[in-house]
């Protein structure tokens, strides 16, 4: 209700009492015969607050139950932020571990071919197992067993240097 952004919340508990006051007043002061004659319009007017009031006091409470909802929405958004951080410190770790296991499988290879060149440099022939390694190395171990493609192999190889 966009009245009780305008109103305290003691203005509508007033509100209440108020018309609660009213029409209880021109109830019993209706036996004086000078008030007698205002009786019925002062109990129609104190009904028609007290029933405003009440409105105004439910639509009190529902504010205030809203405010308890997000209180309790805004406690479980910042446990779930606090786990998503916790989560996305991990994924961070693991990407930079795995990062750091693949550098260090590539560096390996790597100096595994540059160790197997250096016999064959002299003879200009480059081993089925230099190719195998290399392969693996520009897939990372994704590669498949390359000594099932021999014809491949042989495709891959310049025409001076094929067996």
């Amino acid at each position: 209700m966009w009245i009780l952004s305008f109103f305290p919340d003691l203005l509508v508990h007033l509100i209440v009492a108020l018309g609660a006051l009213l029409f209880l007043a021109a109830t019993f002061l209706g036996m004086f015969p000078i008030v007698n004659t205002y009786k019925t319009p002062a109990q129609i007017v104190g009904v028609i607050v007290l029933v405003w009031g009440l409105y105004l006091e439910g639509g009190l409470a529902y504010k205030d139950k809203l405010a308890i909802e997000v209180a309790e929405l805004e406690i479980k958004l910042a446990n779930a932020e606090a786990k998503s951080q916790e989560t996305n410190t991990k994924i961070v770790e693991k990407i930079v571990k795995d990062t750091r296991v693949i550098r260090q499988k590539g560096d390996d290879i790597i100096r595994y071919v540059d160790k197997e060149i250096v016999k064959y440099d002299t003879q200009c022939v480059i081993p089925e197992d230099v190719i195998r390694v290399y392969n693996e190395a520009a897939t990372l171990g994704t590669a498949t067993d390359l000594k099932e493609d021999k014809k491949e192999h042989k495709m891959l190889l310049p025409s001076r240097v094929s067996q």
